[in-house]
């Protein structure tokens, strides 16, 4: 146990980390009220209509992609990450606000969701790249899954709490309590003003040019041929996997005529085998590729097991098989390439990494809705598989491609 929270002896980190267990907490609290009353009261229980909304949540990454990792590389990323953990309560406030006053329309909700994925755009490379500036090299494999395991046991207690709250006081509140729930990490990027080390900022005349800028982190990508196959499995398996908002709610609605706190169930569950996943990478020392295929082999097994689970017990039994292996898969891409890159492209290359993980999740929304409405959720939840298969294809032939050259290379 010391070895798996090992990064939690490291003052900063522990500061940061114990600011963002009620955020992370706080944000599955709207992300769960948000996708219940799309689908349940702002539309005629239509899949279609929640994969919009992650669509423009998440389409954001891709759009700012020329812009958000630049930024992260040239600013200070405390004080990036300050503004952006700000305008998300705000946001949180107004949806909150706008619930409350029974007049919430869907095209609101959706304003509130692409706002939100603006402000994600810029908070979520800078939340990755943070990281690297609080802990050592040595402790960064580690901080990451720390980072994974505490955003996971969010998504376990979030939900159920959502689910709970939206039956007792509304939606409404449920917003309310998200943006006050953002205090705490706030005051913890105050706190850490002080107390971090000064970073170096790469200012040369080279640097200073916003489109070498821009296609640094493509550049870096291009020249590693690990990170691209990494990026390709990555796009593979987010693109329907990552939609567990669509197929779960359309599960819960349509083959097992639940509520809200049963789908918040589900999401606990998944959750419950997200946070084993990243126990796992925790107490790894380094991530490899034979893992990360591995995982995406998991990730695709599970998934045909859950679309084709008979009742509600074995499909959330195969839920907490695709959360251990989605997040292992997700968690072993992310360091594996941090660990991999330079520090001073850190921040481009993880904007490029998670605009594909997020805009492939973005694009797939749609897709999976529309599969979800047109052929059943049991299919919405099975494509992600289809497409997990062909992630775990790629790094196979991939390893075999290393181990020929390397052998010609003994030769």
């Amino acid at each position: 146990m010391s070895n798996t929270f090992r990064s939690l002896a490291n003052p900063n980190y522990r500061l940061w980390f114990s600011g963002a267990i009620p955020s992370n907490i706080g944000t599955w609290l709207q992300r769960t009220a948000q996708d219940w009353i799309v689908i349940s009261e702002l539309s005629d229980k239509n899949a279609s209509a929640v994969g919009l909304v992650v669509f423009l949540q998440f389409a954001p990454q891709i759009l700012l992609l020329p812009i958000t990792g630049l930024t992260v590389d040239r600013v200070d990323r405390r004080k990036l990450l300050f503004i952006t953990q700000f305008l998300m309560s705000m946001l949180a406030l107004i949806l909150g606000f706008l619930v409350l006053s029974n007049n919430v329309a869907l095209w609101q909700v959706c304003a509130c969701a692409f706002g939100l994925g603006c402000v994600a755009a810029f908070d979520a490379p800078a939340r990755h790249a943070f990281v690297a500036d609080v802990v050592s090299e040595s402790e960064l494999t580690n901080a990451v899954s720390l980072n994974s395991l505490s955003f996971n046991t969010a998504r376990l207690v979030g939900p159920a709490i959502a689910g709970l709250l939206l039956a007792w006081v509304g939606a409404g509140w449920v917003f309310l309590i998200n943006a006050v729930s953002f205090i705490p990490l706030l005051t913890a990027l105050h706190l850490l003003k002080t107390r971090m080390p000064a970073r170096e900022v790469d200012n040369s005349v080279e640097n200073k040019k916003s489109t070498a800028n821009f296609l640094d982190g493509f550049r870096y990508i291009a020249d590693h041929p690990a990170m691209r196959i990494q990026i390709i499995m990555t796009f593979l398996v987010c693109s329907l996997g990552m939609n567990f908002a669509v197929y779960l709610s359309s599960m819960t609605v349509h083959v097992f005529e639940g509520h809200a706190a049963q789908y918040g169930m589900l999401i606990s569950i998944m959750a419950i085998g997200s946070i084993m996943g990243a126990m796992v990478t925790a107490n790894r020392s380094k991530p490899t590729m034979l893992f990360l295929t591995l995982a995406a082999s998991g990730f695709a097994i599970s998934s045909m097991a859950a679309a084709l689970s008979p009742n509600f017990i074995s499909f959330a039994v195969a839920l907490v098989a695709l959360g251990l292996c989605l997040q292992m898969f997700m968690t072993s891409s992310n360091t594996l390439i941090q660990l991999s890159t330079d520090r001073r492209y850190r921040g481009r290359v993880m904007a490029v990494v998670l605009a594909t993980a997020m805009g492939s999740t973005a694009l797939g929304g749609p897709v999976v809705g529309a599969v979800s409405d047109l052929l059943g959720a049991r299919w919405g939840v099975g494509i992600g598989g289809v497409l997990g298969f062909a992630a775990a294809a790629l790094g196979f032939w991939f390893m075999r491609k290393q181990g020929r050259e390397e052998r010609k290379i003994k030769i």
